[in-house]
């Protein structure tokens, strides 16, 4: 195992008040350019970004504890993604697979093929988003299967495209007056051990149950699953769920297509999420880790399924780009030289470890879950289950205040998520918890 190499300092450095005033001068020009329909977290301007850090145009050092929402596992400008991006570039930037094809999409193809669970023989397909790769999965296995109900899961996040919209349990900001929405879509409850305390298989058999009495086995294409939730909270199913729902789909002839969006590429300590029960997904879809920062997704599956699909039925003008094919080479390459599955089992041992403090002593925490570099705080107010909002977006403000970047989430909104890079310092990542464990701690203790 190597060691990252760095180009900018790993340190937090705060040298004006948050937003700085290039910054504030850019939001005014932005305000005039952008609907304020697209929206960001930090009011802050990136000038640079490496390895744990992310610089902004007033010279502000942020340590970055959300990796552009689990993109930049590897850094936001890992010098081997970097160099195999100009050297593509100088090349060619763009032909479109579909009209000459080129055989960095075959290579990512075929890594693919081998990194994802299971050794049967598979084929896939690249894209440039998640919301992409989740709906061409969809259209895959509705193809293959004759099929046309798919069913998805409370809390689900899967995209904001027409299709991945409807499988999208939140309402507020991604589904409001945007319907209506693709038919033949059917959400079931999801295991969340914090707030159903059912075991695992006993949370499975519900939602089986309630498949087959309200919709019939016969009838169901796919389940569409995210083997640990995102946005809808970083929910970790009780330990049974996920593989009682696969048996079934294998006994009913089902696709069970696991979105790895977030959860892919060495995040939560093992290439795929599904891995740490030893699920093997027909269809798994993938993106946002996959080339370090630049736009591609993939779905790869079993041959019989994705060759159901005639010829041109899947594609795209830019899916699977030669740049980001070469970036996503590079990426995977230094995940495995670096051996990031690793690393993201010391930061969940590291991280968890300071967890348990707080919600052994701050009565505002209500739950801690996660697994690897994919882990979140659940706050609640005192006393009570209550989701406490106010108090994860005070948190994140104040966090931002001393220079740290950290993500909210959640269906009630009340969930802090921590997606540090996997290739952030140690040295860092504690100064960061140290940040938040002080934003926390203002809202009291237990007695």
């Amino acid at each position: 195992m190597t060691e990252a190499v760095f180009r900018l300092s790993q340190q937090r450095r705060v040298v004006t008040e948050l937003p700085g005033p290039r910054s504030a001068a850019l939001a005014a020009r932005r305000a005039a350019a952008v609907p304020a329909a697209v929206a960001s977290s930090a009011p802050v301007y990136v000038a640079d970004a490496d390895g744990g850090v992310i610089v902004d145009v007033d010279g502000n050092s942020l340590i970055d504890l959300g990796s552009g929402i689990a993109v930049t596992g590897v850094g936001a400008s890992n010098p081997a993604v970097v160099a195999a991006v100009a050297e593509q570039a100088a090349h060619f930037t763009h032909t479109c697979f579909m009209v000459t094809p080129y055989e960095g999409y075959v290579r990512v193809a075929e890594g693919l093929a081998a990194l994802t669970p299971g050794t049967h023989t598979k084929r896939t397909a690249l894209f440039n988003s998640g919301a992409e790769a989740v709906e061409n999965a969809v259209k895959v296995a509705r193809l293959a299967t004759g099929r046309t109900m798919v069913v998805a899961f409370d809390h689900a996040y899967h995209g904001r495209t027409n299709l991945t919209m409807a499988l999208t349990a939140k309402n507020m900001p991604y589904k409001q007056n945007f319907g209506p929405f693709a038919p033949a879509i059917y959400r079931m409850p999801m295991s969340y051990p914090y707030r159903d305390h059912l075991p695992g298989p006993e949370a499975a058999q519900r939602a089986i149950e309630q498949i087959e009495r309200q919709l019939g086995a016969g009838s169901v294409a796919t389940i569409v699953i995210e083997p640990i939730q995102g946005e809808g909270g970083f929910i970790v199913p009780a330990p049974g769920f996920l593989p009682a729902l696969a048996r079934w789909a294998t006994a009913q002839g089902v696709v069970f297509i696991a979105d790895e969006v977030q959860t892919g590429f060495a995040r939560t300590g093992t290439w795929f999420a599904c891995e740490d029960e030893g699920i093997v997904p027909d269809i798994i879809a993938m993106a946002k880790g996959i080339a370090g920062g630049m736009p591609l997704a993939a779905i790869t599956g079993r041959a019989e399924l994705m060759d159901a699909v005639h010829t041109g039925g899947l594609g795209g003008t830019f899916g699977g780009n030669p740049v980001a094919c070469a970036a996503a080479l590079a990426a995977i390459e230094v995940m495995r030289s670096l051996d990031l599955p690793a690393r993201a089992r010391e930061i969940e041992a590291l991280v968890l470890d300071r967890l348990e403090t707080w919600a052994a002593e701050l009565d505002v925490v209500g739950d801690i879950r996660g697994r690897g570099a994919m882990l979140a705080v659940e706050l609640v107010r005192p006393g009570s289950a209550d989701p406490a909002p106010e108090v994860a977006n005070a948190v994140a403000a104040q966090a931002l205040s001393e220079g740290v970047i950290v993500l909210t989430c959640g269906s009630y909104g009340n969930v802090l998520r921590l997606l540090p890079p996997l290739v952030i310092t140690d040295e860092l990542l504690t100064d960061g918890l140290d940040v938040l464990e002080r934003a926390l701690r203002a809202y009291g203790s237990r007695d």
